[in-house]
């Protein structure tokens, strides 16, 4: 089956073009998840390395794991590259929002150079600098594409770890998203240490308050 089609630079080449260097594409995995952190990623790619496998990026919902684990080691190979996560227990403290932004900041942080402007999928970040807003712009911009798969290649990893320290809840499947199998193994185990108890599900059980799930899903 065919991939969508392609982002594209045309963001990042008006920026080229006005005097901007070092443009940082920068998206978040795992908002919605009832365990695990949100990570976030950014990237800014070097236009005097410009490649042809850019016109490979997309929006990491769209590629297969193997597909963004490829992209996402070329991109660690070619191009600056930073990663920032939130924690459960700061998302229940701060809120899905904050921590996401504060994960988007600590990515913004981790990157090896500094940041003239930042592309960044419908989020304002206070005190990051000069910055656009794309809506949906995971599906439009090629940095915000690489960002999106670097934060979800490595939730991903971050979450198959949970999955060996914590097997009973198929973390290595639904990567902690609200799955049939996974609120039975909520409703049969209780929580585990990285489950978000603010979220509505984790705090029915901690409640023993019966959860909804298909009986044969």
């Amino acid at each position: 089956m065919p991939y969508p089609a392609a982002t594209t630079l045309s963001e990042e080449i008006r920026a080229w073009r006005s005097g901007y260097r070092h443009v940082a594409g920068v998206d978040e995995a795992g908002r919605g998840p009832m365990a695990g952190p949100v990570v976030a990623g950014a990237v800014v790619l070097d236009p005097q390395f410009a490649t042809a496998w850019w016109s490979e990026l997309r929006d990491s919902k769209v590629l297969t794991a193997k597909r963004r684990a490829q992209l996402a080691e070329r991109l660690r190979q070619s191009a600056a590259v930073g990663v920032g996560l939130a924690t459960h227990e700061e998302i229940d403290a701060l809120g899905l929002v904050v921590a996401t932004r504060e994960a988007m900041h600590r990515a913004i942080a981790a990157l090896p150079c500094r940041v003239d402007l930042l592309l960044i999928d419908a989020v304002l970040l206070d005190g990051a600098g000069e910055q656009r807003n794309l809506v949906h712009g995971d599906g439009l911009s090629s940095s915000i594409a690489a960002a999106s798969i670097i934060a979800k290649v490595e939730r991903d990893r971050l979450m198959d770890g949970y999955h060996i320290t914590y097997p009973a809840y198929g973390f290595e499947h639904n990567r902690g998203y609200c799955t049939p199998y996974h609120l039975r193994a909520l409703a049969e185990h209780g929580p585990c240490p990285i489950h978000r108890r603010s979220f509505a599900p984790v705090r029915a059980a901690i409640e023993g308050r019966q959860l909804q799930f298909e009986p044969n899903a």
